[in-house]
């Protein structure tokens, strides 16, 4: 595949964690850093689509700063390591999930296939740029993703320079991909990616990766794609799956979605539930219901110190948004504060598109007219103008949460109705659901007979003196 390297590479060595955003996702900060080759048949060029293999759902995206060795560099001290650097550009480290369990550590299958290594579109001249200045940015179908300076950096390029050459010899082409920051997700066919790395006035452009499905079946030899739950967190992060919780039947989504809040919140009241409703939050959209599986994003008070570092760039908010997936609900804890908006109209659009099920906040909500415009299920304690620095700091994601006086924890099921919003722990689901779909039943029957003109006695709940009409009535509703 064409690429834009001025000499083929003898190899390409990736780090694996270098970005504290990215490391603190991971749950661990490396005392060094370590390492992983890519195959130089990986590399492709700007424009160039990314095929992602037939059974293959978990195709990741990682925007990086690529390093172009200039010269023959062995044993070089970490004071003249930046010095054997010639070129500086864009490089997009893609990768599959789906197979990384098949190669651990070594990435061999993941992320060495043909066009797994983008770089481009230009060479930034490294002897004319200072590595300080530089910065990676992300876009996926036009929205950044990643936004990251050199100030996170776990470890600097020299040092990378120098680490490698004590035992290997950096050969002239050879390409060092630096890491990525925090925000790297799943893209899927029809998603376009862009990377870009700029330095002041210095620029690469944007490197675009469109992405394609494969045509072809994988031939059923080796390892074949497997994603679990362990592969689902390892690629969308700790959003995706922390509680493993276990996978909801459709039929149990359907029913969810036809009985009401309050048989819920009475099914579940049985169980010894008490707390799992949401208190004090309103739907923009009552006739709308939601169903969906929580992620979860956590805001803290205000600390001005604190927010450039927390609030600009991918920070956690975002990251919430662009990581949700098809039939999530995002779960927003703002300690229910109403005097500050914890999501506006263009955030709660982009969720919409991606899928999301809805969004529930015990904070308030900006441009709620038009949110309550969007197709989307929507919760809040308010609506408020102001935007998020006014009292909040965005936090983390993924992780168990305390909204609108319930914990809520990533993989919990939100159902929500005109009346209310609550909590159903997914392990209790299909039974809930099967005994709310019964006590709707009975109390249609009862609504009849009530209506009718009967009395509520030995009716409500039905008696047994009503058990043989009940049975009756409901041979001739499934009948009907």
């Amino acid at each position: 595949m064409v690429n834009p390297l001025i000499m083929q590479p003898s190899k390409i060595v990736a780090v694996h964690l270098n970005y504290a955003s990215r490391a603190a996702q991971r749950g661990r900060i490396p005392d060094f850093p370590s390492y992983f080759l890519k195959p130089p048949s990986s590399l492709s060029g700007d424009g160039t689509p990314v095929v992602r293999p037939r059974g293959c759902e978990l195709l990741t995206f990682e925007g990086e700063i690529a390093l172009v060795i200039g010269e023959w560099t062995r044993r070089v001290p970490r004071e003249r390591a930046w010095s054997r650097v010639r070129w500086v550009t864009a490089a997009n480290d893609l990768g599959v999930y789906d197979l990384r369990y098949a190669d651990r550590g070594s990435n061999v299958r993941s992320k060495g296939s043909d066009g797994f290594t983008p770089v481009g579109p230009r060479l930034l001249d490294a002897r004319e740029l200072d590595p300080a200045a530089l910065r990676l940015r992300t876009w996926v179908n036009g929205q950044v993703v990643q936004d990251a300076s050199m100030d996170e950096l776990c470890f600097g390029f020299d040092l990378l320079v120098a680490d490698l050459s004590r035992l290997m010899t950096l050969e002239p082409g050879d390409v060092i991909l630096t890491g990525t920051p925090a925000g790297s997700s799943v893209v899927r066919p029809g998603d376009l990616v862009e990377v870009e790395v700029s330095a002041g006035a210095m620029c690469t452009g944007r490197l675009r990766t469109p992405v394609l499905d494969d045509e072809v079946e994988l031939d059923p030899i080796g390892a074949m794609p497997r994603a679990d739950a362990e592969a689902r967190i390892a690629a969308f992060g700790p959003a995706a799956a922390p509680f493993a919780a276990p996978a909801i039947a459709k039929d149990v989504l359907d029913t969810l979605r036809r009985v009401s809040t309050a048989t819920l919140s009475s099914q579940l009241r049985k169980r010894g539930l008490q707390g799992v409703t949401l208190d004090g939050l309103r739907p923009t959209r009552p006739e709308l219901r939601l169903v969906g599986v929580a992620q979860t994003l956590r805001y803290l008070p205000l600390r001005e110190d604190l927010f450039p570092a927390r609030a600009t760039g991918m920070n956690a908010q975002k990251r919430a948004v662009e990581e949700i997936q098809p039939g999530e609900v995002l779960v927003i804890e703002a300690r229910g504060e109403p005097h500050a908006g914890t999501i506006g109209d263009i955030l709660a659009l982009r969720a919409a598109r991606r899928g999301a099920a809805g969004i529930v906040t015990d904070g308030a909500v900006r441009d709620s007219a038009a949110i309550a415009e969007l197709d989307l299920p929507v919760y809040c304690a308010a609506a408020h103008p102001a935007v998020l620095g006014r009292r909040h700091v965005p936090w983390e994601i993924g992780v168990p949460i305390a909204c609108a006086g319930a914990l809520v924890a990533p993989g919990d099921l939100l159902v929500g109705d005109a009346d209310g919003v609550l909590v159903v722990p997914p392990a209790l689901a299909a039974d809930v659901a099967a005994d709310a779909a019964e006590q709707e039943r009975q109390e249609r029957f009862i609504a009849e007979q009530v209506a009718a003109g009967e009395s509520i006695v030995g009716l409500y709940p039905i008696g047994p003196a009503w058990q043989a009409a009940y049975e009756q009535w409901c041979g001739r509703e499934a009948g009907s």
